[in-house]
């Protein structure tokens, strides 16, 4: 049965949208400013190129390896931890005229070599270089595609300005997410891509309740104000949104310590995403809705509609 609150026990969330406005914006310019400096730390699958997983017997020196590997004519060499301080992993960008497998064996030769530690090899993978330029635009094509079909989507099934609302939150937490990624310089792989896209169609899930809420109660409530009504769907909607927010980061949160270090950038990438998300669903589509002047006529039924709700089912 469908209750309305009171606007004394309405939880007053559109009072607070100057402030948010302001959290998101610096959030999202400071995101592009970080983006644009430090760029993205693009995986194997995105650069090209070849890769080489080690595991040591005792924590790696990463200085001492890339000492080593400069000596060794390896200097564009990337080297990193990968889950635990005893595994590391090095990234090389292709090498013109030289095999990928011959650059490998020379690398792991010249570590065994010196004096860094024992280790074990646990796998190389080689991937060509127009094989990952592809992938980066295929990849940004299939998230641009994502937000237009869904722009078009919610204006079909809403209006256009919760349409735009809805998009602009989608980008927010995507930059947002891109963001941390860039500032951390975490590895950007094909499994973090898919998680982003996973993380549109999260956000799109949770604001797309409220608005249906935001639809139904403009119908439904003959006397009140946007700023009051939107409040009100808002509030109807917490007990949900923060339910399924907190069961989803508990399954992030077991995957991220428990699932190896193979998908901690998919754990990191939808953990932020459903963070991001949630808030954006709250403040940003329906700020953004209101600030664009959405109106109790804009959502009501149209004159065919309201006929044929009148007319008696029985006399159909």
């Amino acid at each position: 049965m469908f209750q309305l609150l009171n606007f004394k026990d309405t939880v007053q969330f559109m009072a607070f949208r100057g402030l948010f406005r302001w959290v998101s914006l610096v959030l999202v310019v400071g995101s592009i400013a970080i983006l644009s400096v430090n760029r993205l730390n693009w995986g194997l699958d995105f650069t090209g190129g070849t890769l080489v997983e080690l595991g040591f017997e005792q924590p790696a020196d990463i200085p001492a390896i890339r000492t080593v590997l400069e000596a060794n004519n390896f200097a564009d060499a990337v080297v990193q931890h990968f889950g635990s301080s005893r595994d590391v992993v090095i990234r090389m960008t292709p090498r013109d005229g030289i095999d990928a497998a011959k650059v490998a064996d020379d690398l792991v030769a010249g570590l065994r070599a010196s004096d860094v530690g024992t280790f074990e090899l646990h796998r190389i993978d080689f991937i060509g270089p127009t094989i990952g330029a592809e992938l980066r635009e295929t990849g940004g094509l299939a998230t641009l595609v994502a937000l237009l079909c869904i722009l078009a989507y919610v204006t079909m099934r809403f209006e256009w300005r919760l349409a735009l609302g809805a998009v602009a939150a989608l980008a927010h937490d995507v930059i947002i997410t891109l963001g941390v990624f860039s500032l951390f310089k975490l590895e950007f792989d094909t499994t973090v891509l898919a998680a982003i896209l996973a993380v549109i169609g999260y956000s799109l899930n949770d604001t797309i309740v409220v608005m249906d809420r935001i639809r139904e109660n403009f119908r439904k409530v003959r006397k009140g104000e946007v700023e009051e009504i939107i409040n009100i769907s808002l509030t109807q909607t917490m007990s949900r949104t923060v339910i399924t927010s907190l069961t989803t980061l508990l399954v992030l949160i077991a995957l991220f310590y428990l699932g190896g270090a193979s998908i901690h950038g998919f754990a990191t990438a939808l953990l932020c995403g459903v963070l991001v998300g949630t808030y954006s669903s709250i403040y940003v589509a329906s700020t953004i809705a209101m600030g664009l002047g959405i109106s109790r006529e804009d959502l009501m039924p149209t004159e065919v509609e309201k006929e044929g709700a009148d007319q008696d089912p029985m006399m159909m």
